[in-house]
């Protein structure tokens, strides 16, 4: 028995050397050995796909162009772009700022100095920032200023390089000479500007209830963003047109069932009312449409105006976050994104009645967060594809190049044999 095993191992070396020398006369040398490590290396597990338990592969349920689903724009930092972070409320909008300015490669990286909240993010050689957000410029358009807001205001301020109290009509109703119009890889040009300046808006999104439930909890503690313009059409809107929910300084303490029964509660759909263009519904005024007809402008706006946006990410899904925003804007973070996945939202246990009481109440914010994940994953899934494609391309390539210098080291000694053998034939 000992000695069948011992000729079965011997076979199995035997047959392992000869596999390797074979290898080794097809294909000599270092290269080919790079390339087996390579395709050792792409059959590991997806790391992306390790953040959530969503399926290996996505099944899409929207119809989206290529155009649409591919996003790699070409972010001139060293010329006149602007990134332009749309901060909405409790969506993991402050760690994502945070990254933008800490957490990026770049060839002269963001100045942040202890105990500031703001950091210095110049351009190359420039003393002008290439990051329009919260940690760069401060709020420069208002506090958490929406899409309405910034749309209006960006251009003003970065071309003026300070502050005006009044911002402009809505530029894509108004035609006027600084309207702000999209192209196709979401980029916003401002018209009649002396040179070309590309607005690239990005934002973050997060599971409505969620988000809800954080933002009751943050405002139980105090916070309360008196501080927020909400301008449109040139003006913040009445106390008649957008009345407040308590009384006082805050409205700290509050119970969750307060929270739901004001039916003025910024909180409601605050992700549709800060993605979409409010001009079209008439600002905060209720009484300029019905309200059926409203709430299909706004989710119609908000929805063209993310998936028009040059970047959106995901609170439920940071590392995809992460790859999507790399391969849109060819930047590389330094460290990768961490999922956190127990929140002060987590935390909140709520019965099913109250669940659906905050869904109902957010029903425009979970339609354009369904919408906002398809396409996502989508885009995810489409830039991946793309990644293993070109890839795949470029492992081709160096295939026939091996074979190519292999065909040609061939000839070479099939040469000197020949030469070698004429020579022979002259000596005798």
């Amino acid at each position: 028995m000992d000695d069948k095993s011992n000729k079965l191992l011997l076979a199995l070396v035997m047959l392992f050397l000869f596999a390797v020398i074979v290898l080794q006369y097809v294909c000599p040398g270092t290269e080919c050995q790079l390339l087996r490590l390579q395709a050792f290396a792409s059959s590991h597990a997806d790391p992306y796909r390790t953040e959530d338990e969503s399926p290996p592969r996505f099944v899409a349920r929207l119809n989206f162009t290529d155009a649409e689903l591919l996003r790699k724009v070409d972010f001139n930092i060293k010329g006149d772009d602007l990134i332009v972070f749309l901060h909405i409320q409790k969506t993991g909008g402050t760690t994502f700022g945070r990254h933008l300015v800490r957490n990026i490669q770049l060839e002269q990286p963001c100045e942040c100095k202890a105990g500031q909240k703001k950091c210095t993010c110049h351009r190359p050689g420039k003393r002008e920032t290439w990051l329009f957000s919260r940690f760069s410029t401060g709020w420069s358009c208002g506090l958490h200023a929406d899409w309405t807001e910034l749309t209006n205001c960006v251009p003003s301020i970065v071309d003026s390089k300070k502050e005006v109290k009044l911002r402009p009509t809505s530029c894509c109703k108004s035609k006027k000479a600084h309207c702000v119009c999209r192209d196709p890889k979401g980029a916003y040009q401002r018209r009649g500007a002396k040179k070309r300046r590309n607005f690239y808006y990005i934002t973050i999104l997060r599971d409505p209830v969620s988000r809800y439930l954080s933002e009751w909890r943050h405002v139980q503690r105090g916070a309360t963003w008196k501080a927020s313009l909400h301008v449109c059409d040139g003006r913040s809107p009445t106390i008649e047109e957008l009345p407040s929910c308590y009384t006082g300084d805050d409205w700290s303490g509050c119970s969750l069932k307060e929270f739901m029964d004001c039916p003025y509660n910024l909180a409601n759909n605050r992700q549709v009312r800060m993605l979409s263009d409010l001009s079209l519904v008439g600002c905060y005024n209720l009484s300029v449409m019905p309200e059926e007809q409203r709430n299909k402008v706004l989710l119609d706006s908000a929805k063209e105006n993310l998936k028009c946006m040059a970047f959106f990410g995901l609170t439920e899904f940071q590392r995809k976050t992460q790859y999507l925003f790399e391969k849109t804007f060819n930047m590389n973070f330094i460290s990768p994104f961490t999922q956190y996945n127990n929140t002060r939202a987590s935390s909140v246990e709520i019965d099913q009645q109250t669940q659906k009481r905050i869904e109902a109440l957010n029903f425009l914010d979970m339609e354009l967060y369904e919408y906002a994940k398809d396409l996502f994953l989508q885009r995810y899934q489409f830039t991946r594809q793309k990644d293993h494609q070109e890839a795949r391309r470029k492992r081709q390539e160096q295939r026939k190049i091996l074979q190519t210098r292999h065909a040609h080291n061939r000839d070479q000694t099939d040469n000197a044999t020949a030469d070698y053998g004429e020579d022979v034939e002259q000596w005798r």
